[in-house]
């Protein structure tokens, strides 16, 4: 049976509605400076003209290259902080924009055929119910029009990865990830995404883990580096 086409008039003007209501009662902020913006907006005029207009460039422990878009400290180290910590979910999309952007200004030639994120463990899932880097890989993944894919999983609980010594953080890391499904990455080229790089060592574990499961190529993007 032939569907009624639906009204995309009524469509438009309740969503409008919605949208209109919304930003009175829930209004859109600034994820630096948490001014009041409009909804079709993702960050405030002010903080636009502040941000960097380069992509920091890092490479993730063996010399896996990765884009990064903000350094973090001051108001770029809050934000991202109340985002993960504080589940302010609606600053995803500005920093996917942000990653994206920078992504682009170092891998511009590099063909992808997935985005992936390094994943949280289930416990920490239960505990803090907010998986933050994926819904950060995943905002990308739409802005790339690419699929995501839940290419990894960590599978071992370790300590958190700032509470130790450079020295420590790459055993710390090593055999806590695994390949969810060897079918998704096999001969494909990836681009792994996560919120922060500090030493890399928790990106270059997690490349090297797609690529002993087949991954052809694959390069990272944060939104923030700790160094630069």
């Amino acid at each position: 049976m032939i569907k009624r086409p639906v009204d995309k008039m009524h469509e438009t003007a309740f969503s409008k509605l919605k949208r209109k209501t919304a930003e009175i009662v829930f209004p859109s902020r600034c994820p630096f400076c948490k001014a009041v913006i409009s909804g079709d907006k993702l960050i405030c005029d002010t903080c636009t003209k502040a941000l960097p207009q380069i992509a920091y460039f890092r490479f993730a422990a063996g010399g896996i290259p990765c884009s990064a878009a903000l350094p973090y400290f001051e108001e770029y180290a809050g934000a991202m902080k109340r985002y993960k910590f504080g589940k302010k979910s609606d600053y995803a999309r500005a920093f996917a924009f942000l990653t994206v952007r920078a992504a682009r200004l170092k891998f511009g030639d590099q063909h992808f055929d997935a985005v992936a994120c390094v994943p949280m463990s289930e416990r920490a899932k239960r505990k803090r119910h907010f998986e933050h880097a994926e819904i950060l890989a995943k905002k990308c993944a739409e802005l790339l029009d690419l699929p995501y894919i839940e290419a990894l999983e960590k599978h071992k609980e370790n300590k958190s990865q700032h509470t130790l010594r450079r020295s420590e953080r790459e055993r710390n890391v090593k055999g806590v990830y695994r390949i969810t499904d060897k079918s998704l990455c096999r001969g494909k080229s990836i681009l792994l995404i996560d919120d922060i790089i500090t030493t890399g060592n928790t990106l270059g574990e997690c490349v090297r883990v797609l690529k002993r499961g087949g991954c052809k190529c694959v390069r990272c993007a944060v939104t923030c580096t700790t160094i630069v």
